[in-house]
C-alpha cells in the first residue's frame, strides 16, 4: 500500500491534464445509451484489461519522478521543493519501464481513436468517448478515490450538458441574425442605388442648365458685337453724308460765283443792252454781294450750330432700331436673371438634398441598430380560416395597424366559437340593462352573417316604430320578440360579444357605438337617408334606366348632393367609385354597384369613403368651433357664447338646427332653451370639452359656407 499511494497521486495529476479538453459539445446520439449498457461494456473491457494486470491486486511499480515531471514544469528552479525533487531524480534508475496496465490503457486508447471516423462533424464528440471510458476504468479500480473522481466526472458532465443546451439555444439566434443582416444589407444597397441614380440625374440637369447659361451668354455677346458694329456703320454713314452735303453747298456757291462773274463781264462788254444805269447796277451788285456775304455768314453759323445734326427720318429710324435692340437686351437680361436664380435654387435644393440624404442615412443606421424586423403577414395565411385567398381579401388595402385588428378579430372569433357559455355580469349600476343577469348564459355561436342580419332587422324595426324608447331597452325587447323571453338574454350576450369584437365591420361597430351611448342613433339614420338621397339623384340622372352613368354625370350628381364639399373631396369619391385621372369623362360606371354590401355587411369603398369624409368634416367643424371660441378644453362656455360661435362659423344654420345643436351640447330639451335676449339661470354654463364630446356624438354637419356671398 505504500507503493500504491504515490501512483494514485501521479495518476490524478495526469488524468486532470487529459480531462481539461472535455468542454467540447457531445452529440445527443452518444448520450442516448443507457447507463446499464455502459456499465456492462466497461466491466467487460475492464476484465479484458485486468487479465494481464499484475498479480496481488496491486499496481505495478512506477517511478514517481516520471509522473511528477508533468507537475513540476511550472515550479521555479530556485525553490526548495524543486531542489529536493531534482536530487530524487538523480537517485532513480534510468532503465525503469512503464507499468503494463498503463501501456494497455494507452494501446486501448490508440485503437479506439483509430476506429473513430474523424471526418464527420461530430468527430470531437466521438473522440471524447474513449477518454470517458478510460476514466471510468480508473474510477472503478481506485476504490479509495472513487467518490472524488466520480464527483469530478459528474461536474464535467453537468458543465458539458449546460454548454450543450446553451449552444442549442443560440443556434436559432445565429440563423436569425444572419437573415436580418442580409435583409439590412439589401435595403442599404437599394437605397444607395436610388441615391446614386438621383445624384446622377441632378448632375445631368445641372450640366444642361450650365449649357443653357453658356448659350445665353454667347447670344448676348453676339448681340452686343452686332450693336457695336451697327453704331460704327452709322457713324461712318453720317460722316459720309455730312461731307457730301458740305461739298454740294460749296459747289453751289462756286457755281453762283461763276454765274455772277459771267454776268458782270457781259454787262461790262455790252453796257447798253439792259438799258439800266451802271451806277445803279453797281450799287445793286454791291448790295447783293453784301447780302451774299451776310447769308454766307449765316450759313456758316448754321453749319457750326447744326453740323452734328442728322435728318429727322434717319434719327427716327435709328432710334427705333436702338429701342428694339434695347428691348431684346432687357429680355435677355431678364432671362439670364431667371436662369441664374433657378441655378441658385437648384444648388440650394441640391445642398438640402445632400443634407436630407445624410440625415436619412443616419436615421437608417439608427433604425437598423434599434428597430425590429417588420412582421411577415404572409405567415397568417395558414392560420386564418379560409387560407390564402381569404387572407388576401381581408388584408387588401390595410396598413399594419389595421392588419393587427383583423388578426385579433379572427383570433377572437375562434375563441368565441370555442366558448359554450358566458358568465353573467350581475346587476351592477355600470352594467347595461340588457346584460344584467346572474349565472351562466349559453353561447348561441352564430355566424357573422347571422349577426349582421339580426342587427339590420333591429334597425329597420327601430326606424319604423312610432313610440321611441331607450335604445338599449328597445334592443332587449326586440330580442324577446324575435327569440322569445327564454333565449333573449343568451342572444343579447352573444351579439354583444360579437359587436364588441369586430370593429372593422361597419354594421357591428356602428350598432355597438349607438348601443353603448357613444353615438346618437340619429347619426346612423341621417347617413342612411343621405345614401338613399344620393342613389335617388343618380337614378334620376339615369334617363335610360340602364344603371350606367358617365363620369361627368357622376361628378355633377355628387356636386349637387354635396354642394359644400371641396373639389378634392369630390375627386376622392369619384376615385373610390372607379374613376382614374387617366380615364375620360365619357367612361361609364355602374352606379348601383357603388351601394352594394357583402353578406357580412361590409360596404364597397365608395360608401366607406363617404362615411370617412363625414367623420373628418365633423372633426373639422368642431375644431373650427373651438378655435372661434378661443378657449381651452377645461374652460367653461356659456350658452350665448356658443350660440354666437355657431352662427359665426356657419351663418346658414336655421333656428331649429341651431337649437338642436345647443340642446345636445348642454343636455336639456329644446323647449327649455331661452328665447333670444333671455338668459337661462341654471345649466347655461358647461365645460367646453363636455360640450364638444356631446356634439361629437350627435349628427353635426355644416349647413352653408362660413361667409355669406353678397346678393347679386
Amino acid at each position: 500500500m505504500a507503493s500504491l499511494k504515490p501512483q494514485h497521486l501521479s495518476f490524478t495529476t495526469t488524468s486532470r491534464t487529459h480531462l481539461r479538453p472535455l468542454g467540447v459539445t457531445i452529440d445527443d446520439s452518444l448520450l442516448t445509451e443507457t447507463k446499464s449498457t455502459q456499465k456492462r461494456k466497461l466491466s467487460q473491457k475492464r476484465k479484458t484489461l485486468s487479465g494481464s494486470f499484475s498479480t496481488g491486486s496491486h499496481l505495478s511499480p512506477w517511478p514517481t519522478y516520471i509522473s511528477d515531471q508533468t507537475i513540476l514544469h511550472n515550479r521555479k528552479p530556485c525553490s526548495d521543493d524543486y531542489q529536493k525533487r531534482a536530487g530524487s531524480w538523480q537517485q532513480q534508475p534510468l532503465g525503469t519501464t512503464k507499468p503494463r496496465y498503463l501501456e494497455q490503457l494507452e494501446n486501448y486508447l490508440r485503437q479506439e481513436l483509430l476506429l473513430l471516423d474523424l471526418g464527420t462533424d461530430s468527430a470531437q464528440e466521438l473522440r471524447l468517448q474513449p477518454y470517458r471510458e478510460i476514466f471510468e476504468f480508473f474510477i472503478e479500480d481506485f476504490k479509495t478515490y472513487k467518490p472524488l473522481l466520480s464527483s469530478i466526472k459528474n461536474a464535467y458532465e453537468v458543465m458539458l450538458a449546460h454548454q450543450r443546451e446553451k449552444i442549442r439555444a443560440l443556434e436559432p439566434l445565429k440563423a436569425k441574425l444572419v437573415t436580418v443582416n442580409e435583409d439590412c444589407n439589401e435595403r442599404i444597397l437599394a437605397m444607395r442605388a436610388e441615391e446614386r441614380y438621383e445624384i446622377s440625374m441632378l448632375k445631368k440637369e445641372k450640366m444642361n442648365l450650365l449649357k443653357l447659361i453658356d448659350k445665353k451668354n454667347e447670344e448676348k455677346i453676339s448681340l452686343q458685337s452686332e450693336v457695336t458694329k451697327l453704331r460704327k456703320n452709322l457713324a461712318e454713314e453720317y460722316l459720309h453724308y455730312l461731307s457730301e452735303r458740305d461739298a454740294r453747298k460749296i459747289l453751289i456757291a462756286d457755281l453762283n460765283e461763276l454765274r455772277y462773274q459771267r454776268e458782270d463781264m457781259s454787262l461790262a462788254q455790252y453796257p447798253g443792252i439792259w438799258g439800266e444805269d451802271p451806277v445803279k447796277l453797281t450799287v445793286a451788285l454791291k448790295m447783293a454781294r453784301q447780302d451774299l456775304t451776310r447769308m454766307q455768314m449765316e450759313l456758316n453759323t448754321m453749319k457750326a450750330n447744326f453740323g452734328d445734326v442728322v435728318p429727322r427720318r434717319d434719327f427716327e429710324m435709328q432710334e427705333k432700331t436702338n429701342k428694339d435692340l434695347q428691348e431684346q437686351l432687357d429680355s435677355l437680361k431678364d432671362d439670364y436673371e431667371e436662369v441664374r436664380k433657378e441655378h441658385e435654387m437648384l444648388l440650394q435644393l441640391h445642398m438640402s438634398t445632400l443634407r436630407e440624404r445624410d440625415q436619412f442615412y443616419a436615421e437608417l443606421q439608427e433604425i437598423q441598430r434599434t428597430s425590429t424586423p417588420r412582421p411577415d403577414w404572409s405567415k397568417c395565411e395558414d392560420v386564418v380560416a379560409g387560407g390564402q385567398d381569404r387572407w388576401h381579401v381581408l388584408a387588401e388595402g390595410k396598413n399594419s395597424d389595421q392588419l393587427v385588428d383583423v388578426l385579433l378579430e379572427e383570433i377572437g372569433e375562434g375563441l368565441l366559437r370555442e366558448k359554450d357559455f358566458f358568465p353573467g355580469l350581475g346587476y351592477g349600476e355600470s352594467i347595461p340593462a340588457f346584460l344584467q343577469f346572474d349565472g351562466i348564459v349559453e353561447n348561441k355561436k352564430p355566424t357573422k352573417k347571422d349577426v349582421v342580419n339580426i342587427l339590420k332587422d333591429a334597425w329597420k324595426e327601430r326606424i319604423a316604430e312610432e313610440q321611441k324608447e331607450k335604445f338599449s331597452d328597445f334592443f332587449f325587447n326586440f330580442l324577446e320578440r324575435r327569440f322569445g323571453p327564454s333565449d333573449a338574454m343568451a342572444w343579447a350576450y352573444t351579439i354583444f360579444e360579437y359587436i364588441k369584437l369586430f370593429h372593422s365591420n361597419e354594421v357591428m361597430s356602428q350598432f355597438y357605438a349607438v348601443l353603448m351611448g357613444k353615438r346618437k342613433e340619429s347619426v346612423y339614420i341621417k347617413q342612411k337617408e343621405t345614401i338613399a338621397q344620393l342613389l335617388k339623384e343618380m337614378t334620376h340622372a339615369d334617363s335610360q334606366n340602364e344603371g350606367l352613368l358617365t363620369m361627368e354625370q357622376l361628378s355633377t350628381v355628387l356636386r349637387s348632393t354635396f354642394p359644400f364639399k371641396k373639389d378634392e373631396k369630390i375627386q376622392e369619391l369619384m376615385e373610390a367609385g372607379g374613376w382614374h385621372p387617366s380615364s375620360s369623362n365619357a367612361d361609364l360606371v355602374n352606379y348601383r354597384l357603388l351601394f352594394m354590401e357583402d353578406e357580412e355587411g361590409q360596404s364597397v369603398p365608395f360608401l366607406q369613403k363617404l362615411w370617412e369624409q363625414y367623420l373628418n368634416e365633423k372633426d373639422e367643424y368642431l375644431y373650427e368651433l373651438k378655435q372661434e371660441l378661443g378657449l381651452e378644453l377645461h374652460d367653461k362656455v356659456t350658452l350665448p357664447k356658443l350660440h354666437e360661435a355657431l352662427m359665426t362659423i356657419d351663418p346658414s344654420l336655421d333656428k331649429q338646427t341651431l337649437n338642436g345643436y345647443l340642446s345636445q351640447a348642454f343636455q336639456f330639451p329644446v323647449t327649455e332653451l331661452p328665447e333670444e335676449g333671455e338668459e337661462k339661470e341654471e345649466g347655461t354654463v358647461i365645460q367646453l370639452q363636455t360640450a364638444l364630446e356631446q356634439l361629437q356624438m350627435s349628427d353635426v354637419r355644416r349647413m352653408g359656407p362660413r361667409e355669406q356671398e353678397p346678393a347679386t
